[in-house]
């Protein structure tokens, strides 16, 4: 009998997917794609947003849109964290999803904590040059 992993896809809330006959997955690091065979090594990587894609037995192959996130592998079980998925067959719909929702919502909290930066800069300056007693 051919070796498969466990696939789990965590939510902050919940459960999004507990596959346990999973041949290969294929999802987006920082530094490109990259492919996850059963007898690939334990291991951790980041996970930026894009299409995570998976083979089961039952199902053949599974592509979602993912945000950034985590993936931990740990012998036969692999872990993927992301804050936020969604299924679908269709790839170029996927896609346009992961630059619709998950990259324009990166791009919004990067100005959100770039304000929020500069606002505790200038709160922290306004100490400095206050008289102490």
């Amino acid at each position: 009998m051919p070796i498969r992993m466990r696939l789990k896809i965590l939510q902050p809330f919940h459960i999004f997917s507990d596959r346990s006959d999973v041949s290969r997955i294929v999802a987006e690091a920082a530094d490109g794609s990259f492919g996850m065979l059963p007898q690939r090594r334990d291991g951790v990587t980041g996970l930026v947003p894009g299409i995570l894609s998976y083979v089961s037995d039952a199902d053949g192959e599974i592509h979602l849109a993912i945000d950034a996130g985590v993936m931990i592998k740990a012998g036969s079980e692999v872990l993927v964290s992301v804050r936020r998925a969604i299924a679908g067959v269709d790839l170029a719909r996927l896609r346009q999803a992961v630059t619709d929702e998950f990259l324009a919502e990166d791009g919004l909290e990067i100005s959100v904590r770039r304000a929020t930066a500069k606002l505790e800069a200038a709160v922290l300056r306004g100490f400095i040059g206050m008289p102490h007693e």
